[in-house]
């Protein structure tokens, strides 16, 4: 396809869109200057579905009519809530026994890294990228402190080359190579928040498996935006919020993966609670805790029916979408976004910026400003632009195929050329 950056091209591209129809489903903001925000931030809350609130108000009715009765007896049982979410392992490639849906983000790497991270004096360092989200590097520093180690020993930082952004696959895989048998755990994004890389998870792991280390990774910014196949690549563990790219209510719920055959295996370690306990001899009320297998045995405490609600409402539209058709309009989005705002620097002197995300992406772009680009951050959000302001200099924008449309974009570029 010949990409120009015209308005009639970009109409062209909405009217052979596949996906059009679901812009209706989601409430977009109304702008200042426009009828509609133009929003490119669904790389740190998407847009609410129009669905969420009938999702939603199943579970109050059945709350207000049954009680505690709902638990089993409402339209959606809320004993077996998180059974609703098998669709959830379609998004990450994997069985739907190695996915659950709990808790938030946060919360699940660190039981996660209570079964993953257990080191030896001998084995004992993390190897993970440098700038990584900060949340990440908090549930990294507090893991091995917890165990007696100093972060500047225990965990090892990778950083790109000077005078480039992102990190380079072969360097990765050399340092985990050099650290060799001290090497307990290779933990990554899934797609760098900053930069918007996407990691070659499947190298990355067969690199942590060859020297005896576990490969788990935060794929906050990769599930629903990136194809994955987390089984297949024979990844140890994985989680995921849903409030990004899964238009999930801010603050939703969180997916964890681990795979079988450590969620088969009733003597992975882990901290137990009772909703992980076997199903079938949970309200038994027995000492000596059984998990249920999968990852399912990870679970703590029964399902915040709402929030979960309101996933169940974006998830169910991914699955009638599918990621194969939501990944080939996501990289469509971003080529012509990417030949938009650089058509648009190449027609105004006043626009300096570098794009500093690589080809392996997904749905984002990380525009490096310099001196003047707090003024252009503003600009744009004046006009009723929704990015995304990083310090010291990042504008990340991300226009997702769900709800974005072609004229989105085009209708950035030309208030870019306004500047």
């Amino acid at each position: 396809m010949q990409m120009t950056t015209s308005k009639e091209f970009a109409q062209k591209l909405d009217s052979e869109d596949t996906l059009a129809k679901y812009r209706g489903q989601f409430f977009i903001p109304p702008g200042k200057t426009r009828a509609e925000q133009l929003y490119f931030t669904g790389n740190s809350l998407g847009l609410q579905p129009k669905s969420v609130v009938d999702y939603i108000q199943q579970e109050l009715n059945d709350w207000q009519k049954l009680g505690v009765e709902g638990h089993f007896h409402g339209k959606n049982p809320w004993f077996s809530y998180h059974h609703f979410f098998d669709k959830e392992a379609k998004l990450v490639g994997a069985k739907p026994e190695e996915v659950v849906v709990m808790n938030n983000l946060t919360v699940n790497l660190h039981l996660l890294l209570a079964s993953f991270y257990r080191p030896t004096q001998s084995r004992y360092k993390i190897i993970m990228e440098g700038g990584a989200f900060p949340s990440d590097m908090y549930v990294i520093e507090s893991q091995v402190k917890q165990h007696g180690f100093a972060y500047e020993d225990a965990v090892v930082e990778i950083n790109p080359r000077a005078g480039e952004y992102a990190l380079r696959t072969e360097d990765i895989v050399a340092k985990i190579k050099e650290v060799g048998e001290e090497c307990a755990l290779v933990f990554f994004s899934g797609v760098q928040y900053y930069t918007g890389q996407a990691f070659d998870i499947k190298v990355l792991t067969e690199a942590a498996h060859s020297v005896g280390a576990y490969a788990g990774f935060d794929c906050a910014h990769a599930a629903g935006n990136i194809k994955m196949a987390l089984h297949d690549w024979n990844v140890d563990f994985a989680a995921w919020c849903t409030y990004k790219y899964l238009n999930s209510s801010p603050g939703g719920v969180s997916g964890v993966f681990v795979h079988e055959k450590h969620g088969n295996n009733p003597d992975t370690p882990r901290l137990a609670g009772w909703w992980g306990h076997k199903e079938s001899e949970r309200f038994q009320m027995k000492k000596g805790f059984i998990p249920e297998p999968g990852a399912a045995g990870w679970q703590l405490s029964n399902a915040p029916v709402l929030a979960m609600a309101a996933h169940k409402a974006s998830l169910d539209m991914f699955d009638e979408v599918g990621m194969d058709a939501l990944v080939a309009k996501g990289k469509l989005l971003n080529t012509f976004l990417e030949h938009v705002v650089m058509d648009a620097q190449a027609s105004n002197d006043k626009l300096e910026f570098e794009i500093i995300t690589p080809a392996e992406r997904g749905c984002q772009l990380s525009m490096l400003t310099n001196e003047n680009g707090k003024a252009l951050f503003d600009y744009l959000t004046e006009r009723d632009v929704i990015a995304d302001w990083r310090q010291p200099n990042v504008i990340r924008l991300a226009p997702v195929p769900m709800y974005n449309s072609f004229m989105d974009v085009w209708e950035f570029g030309e208030l870019l050329k306004g500047f």
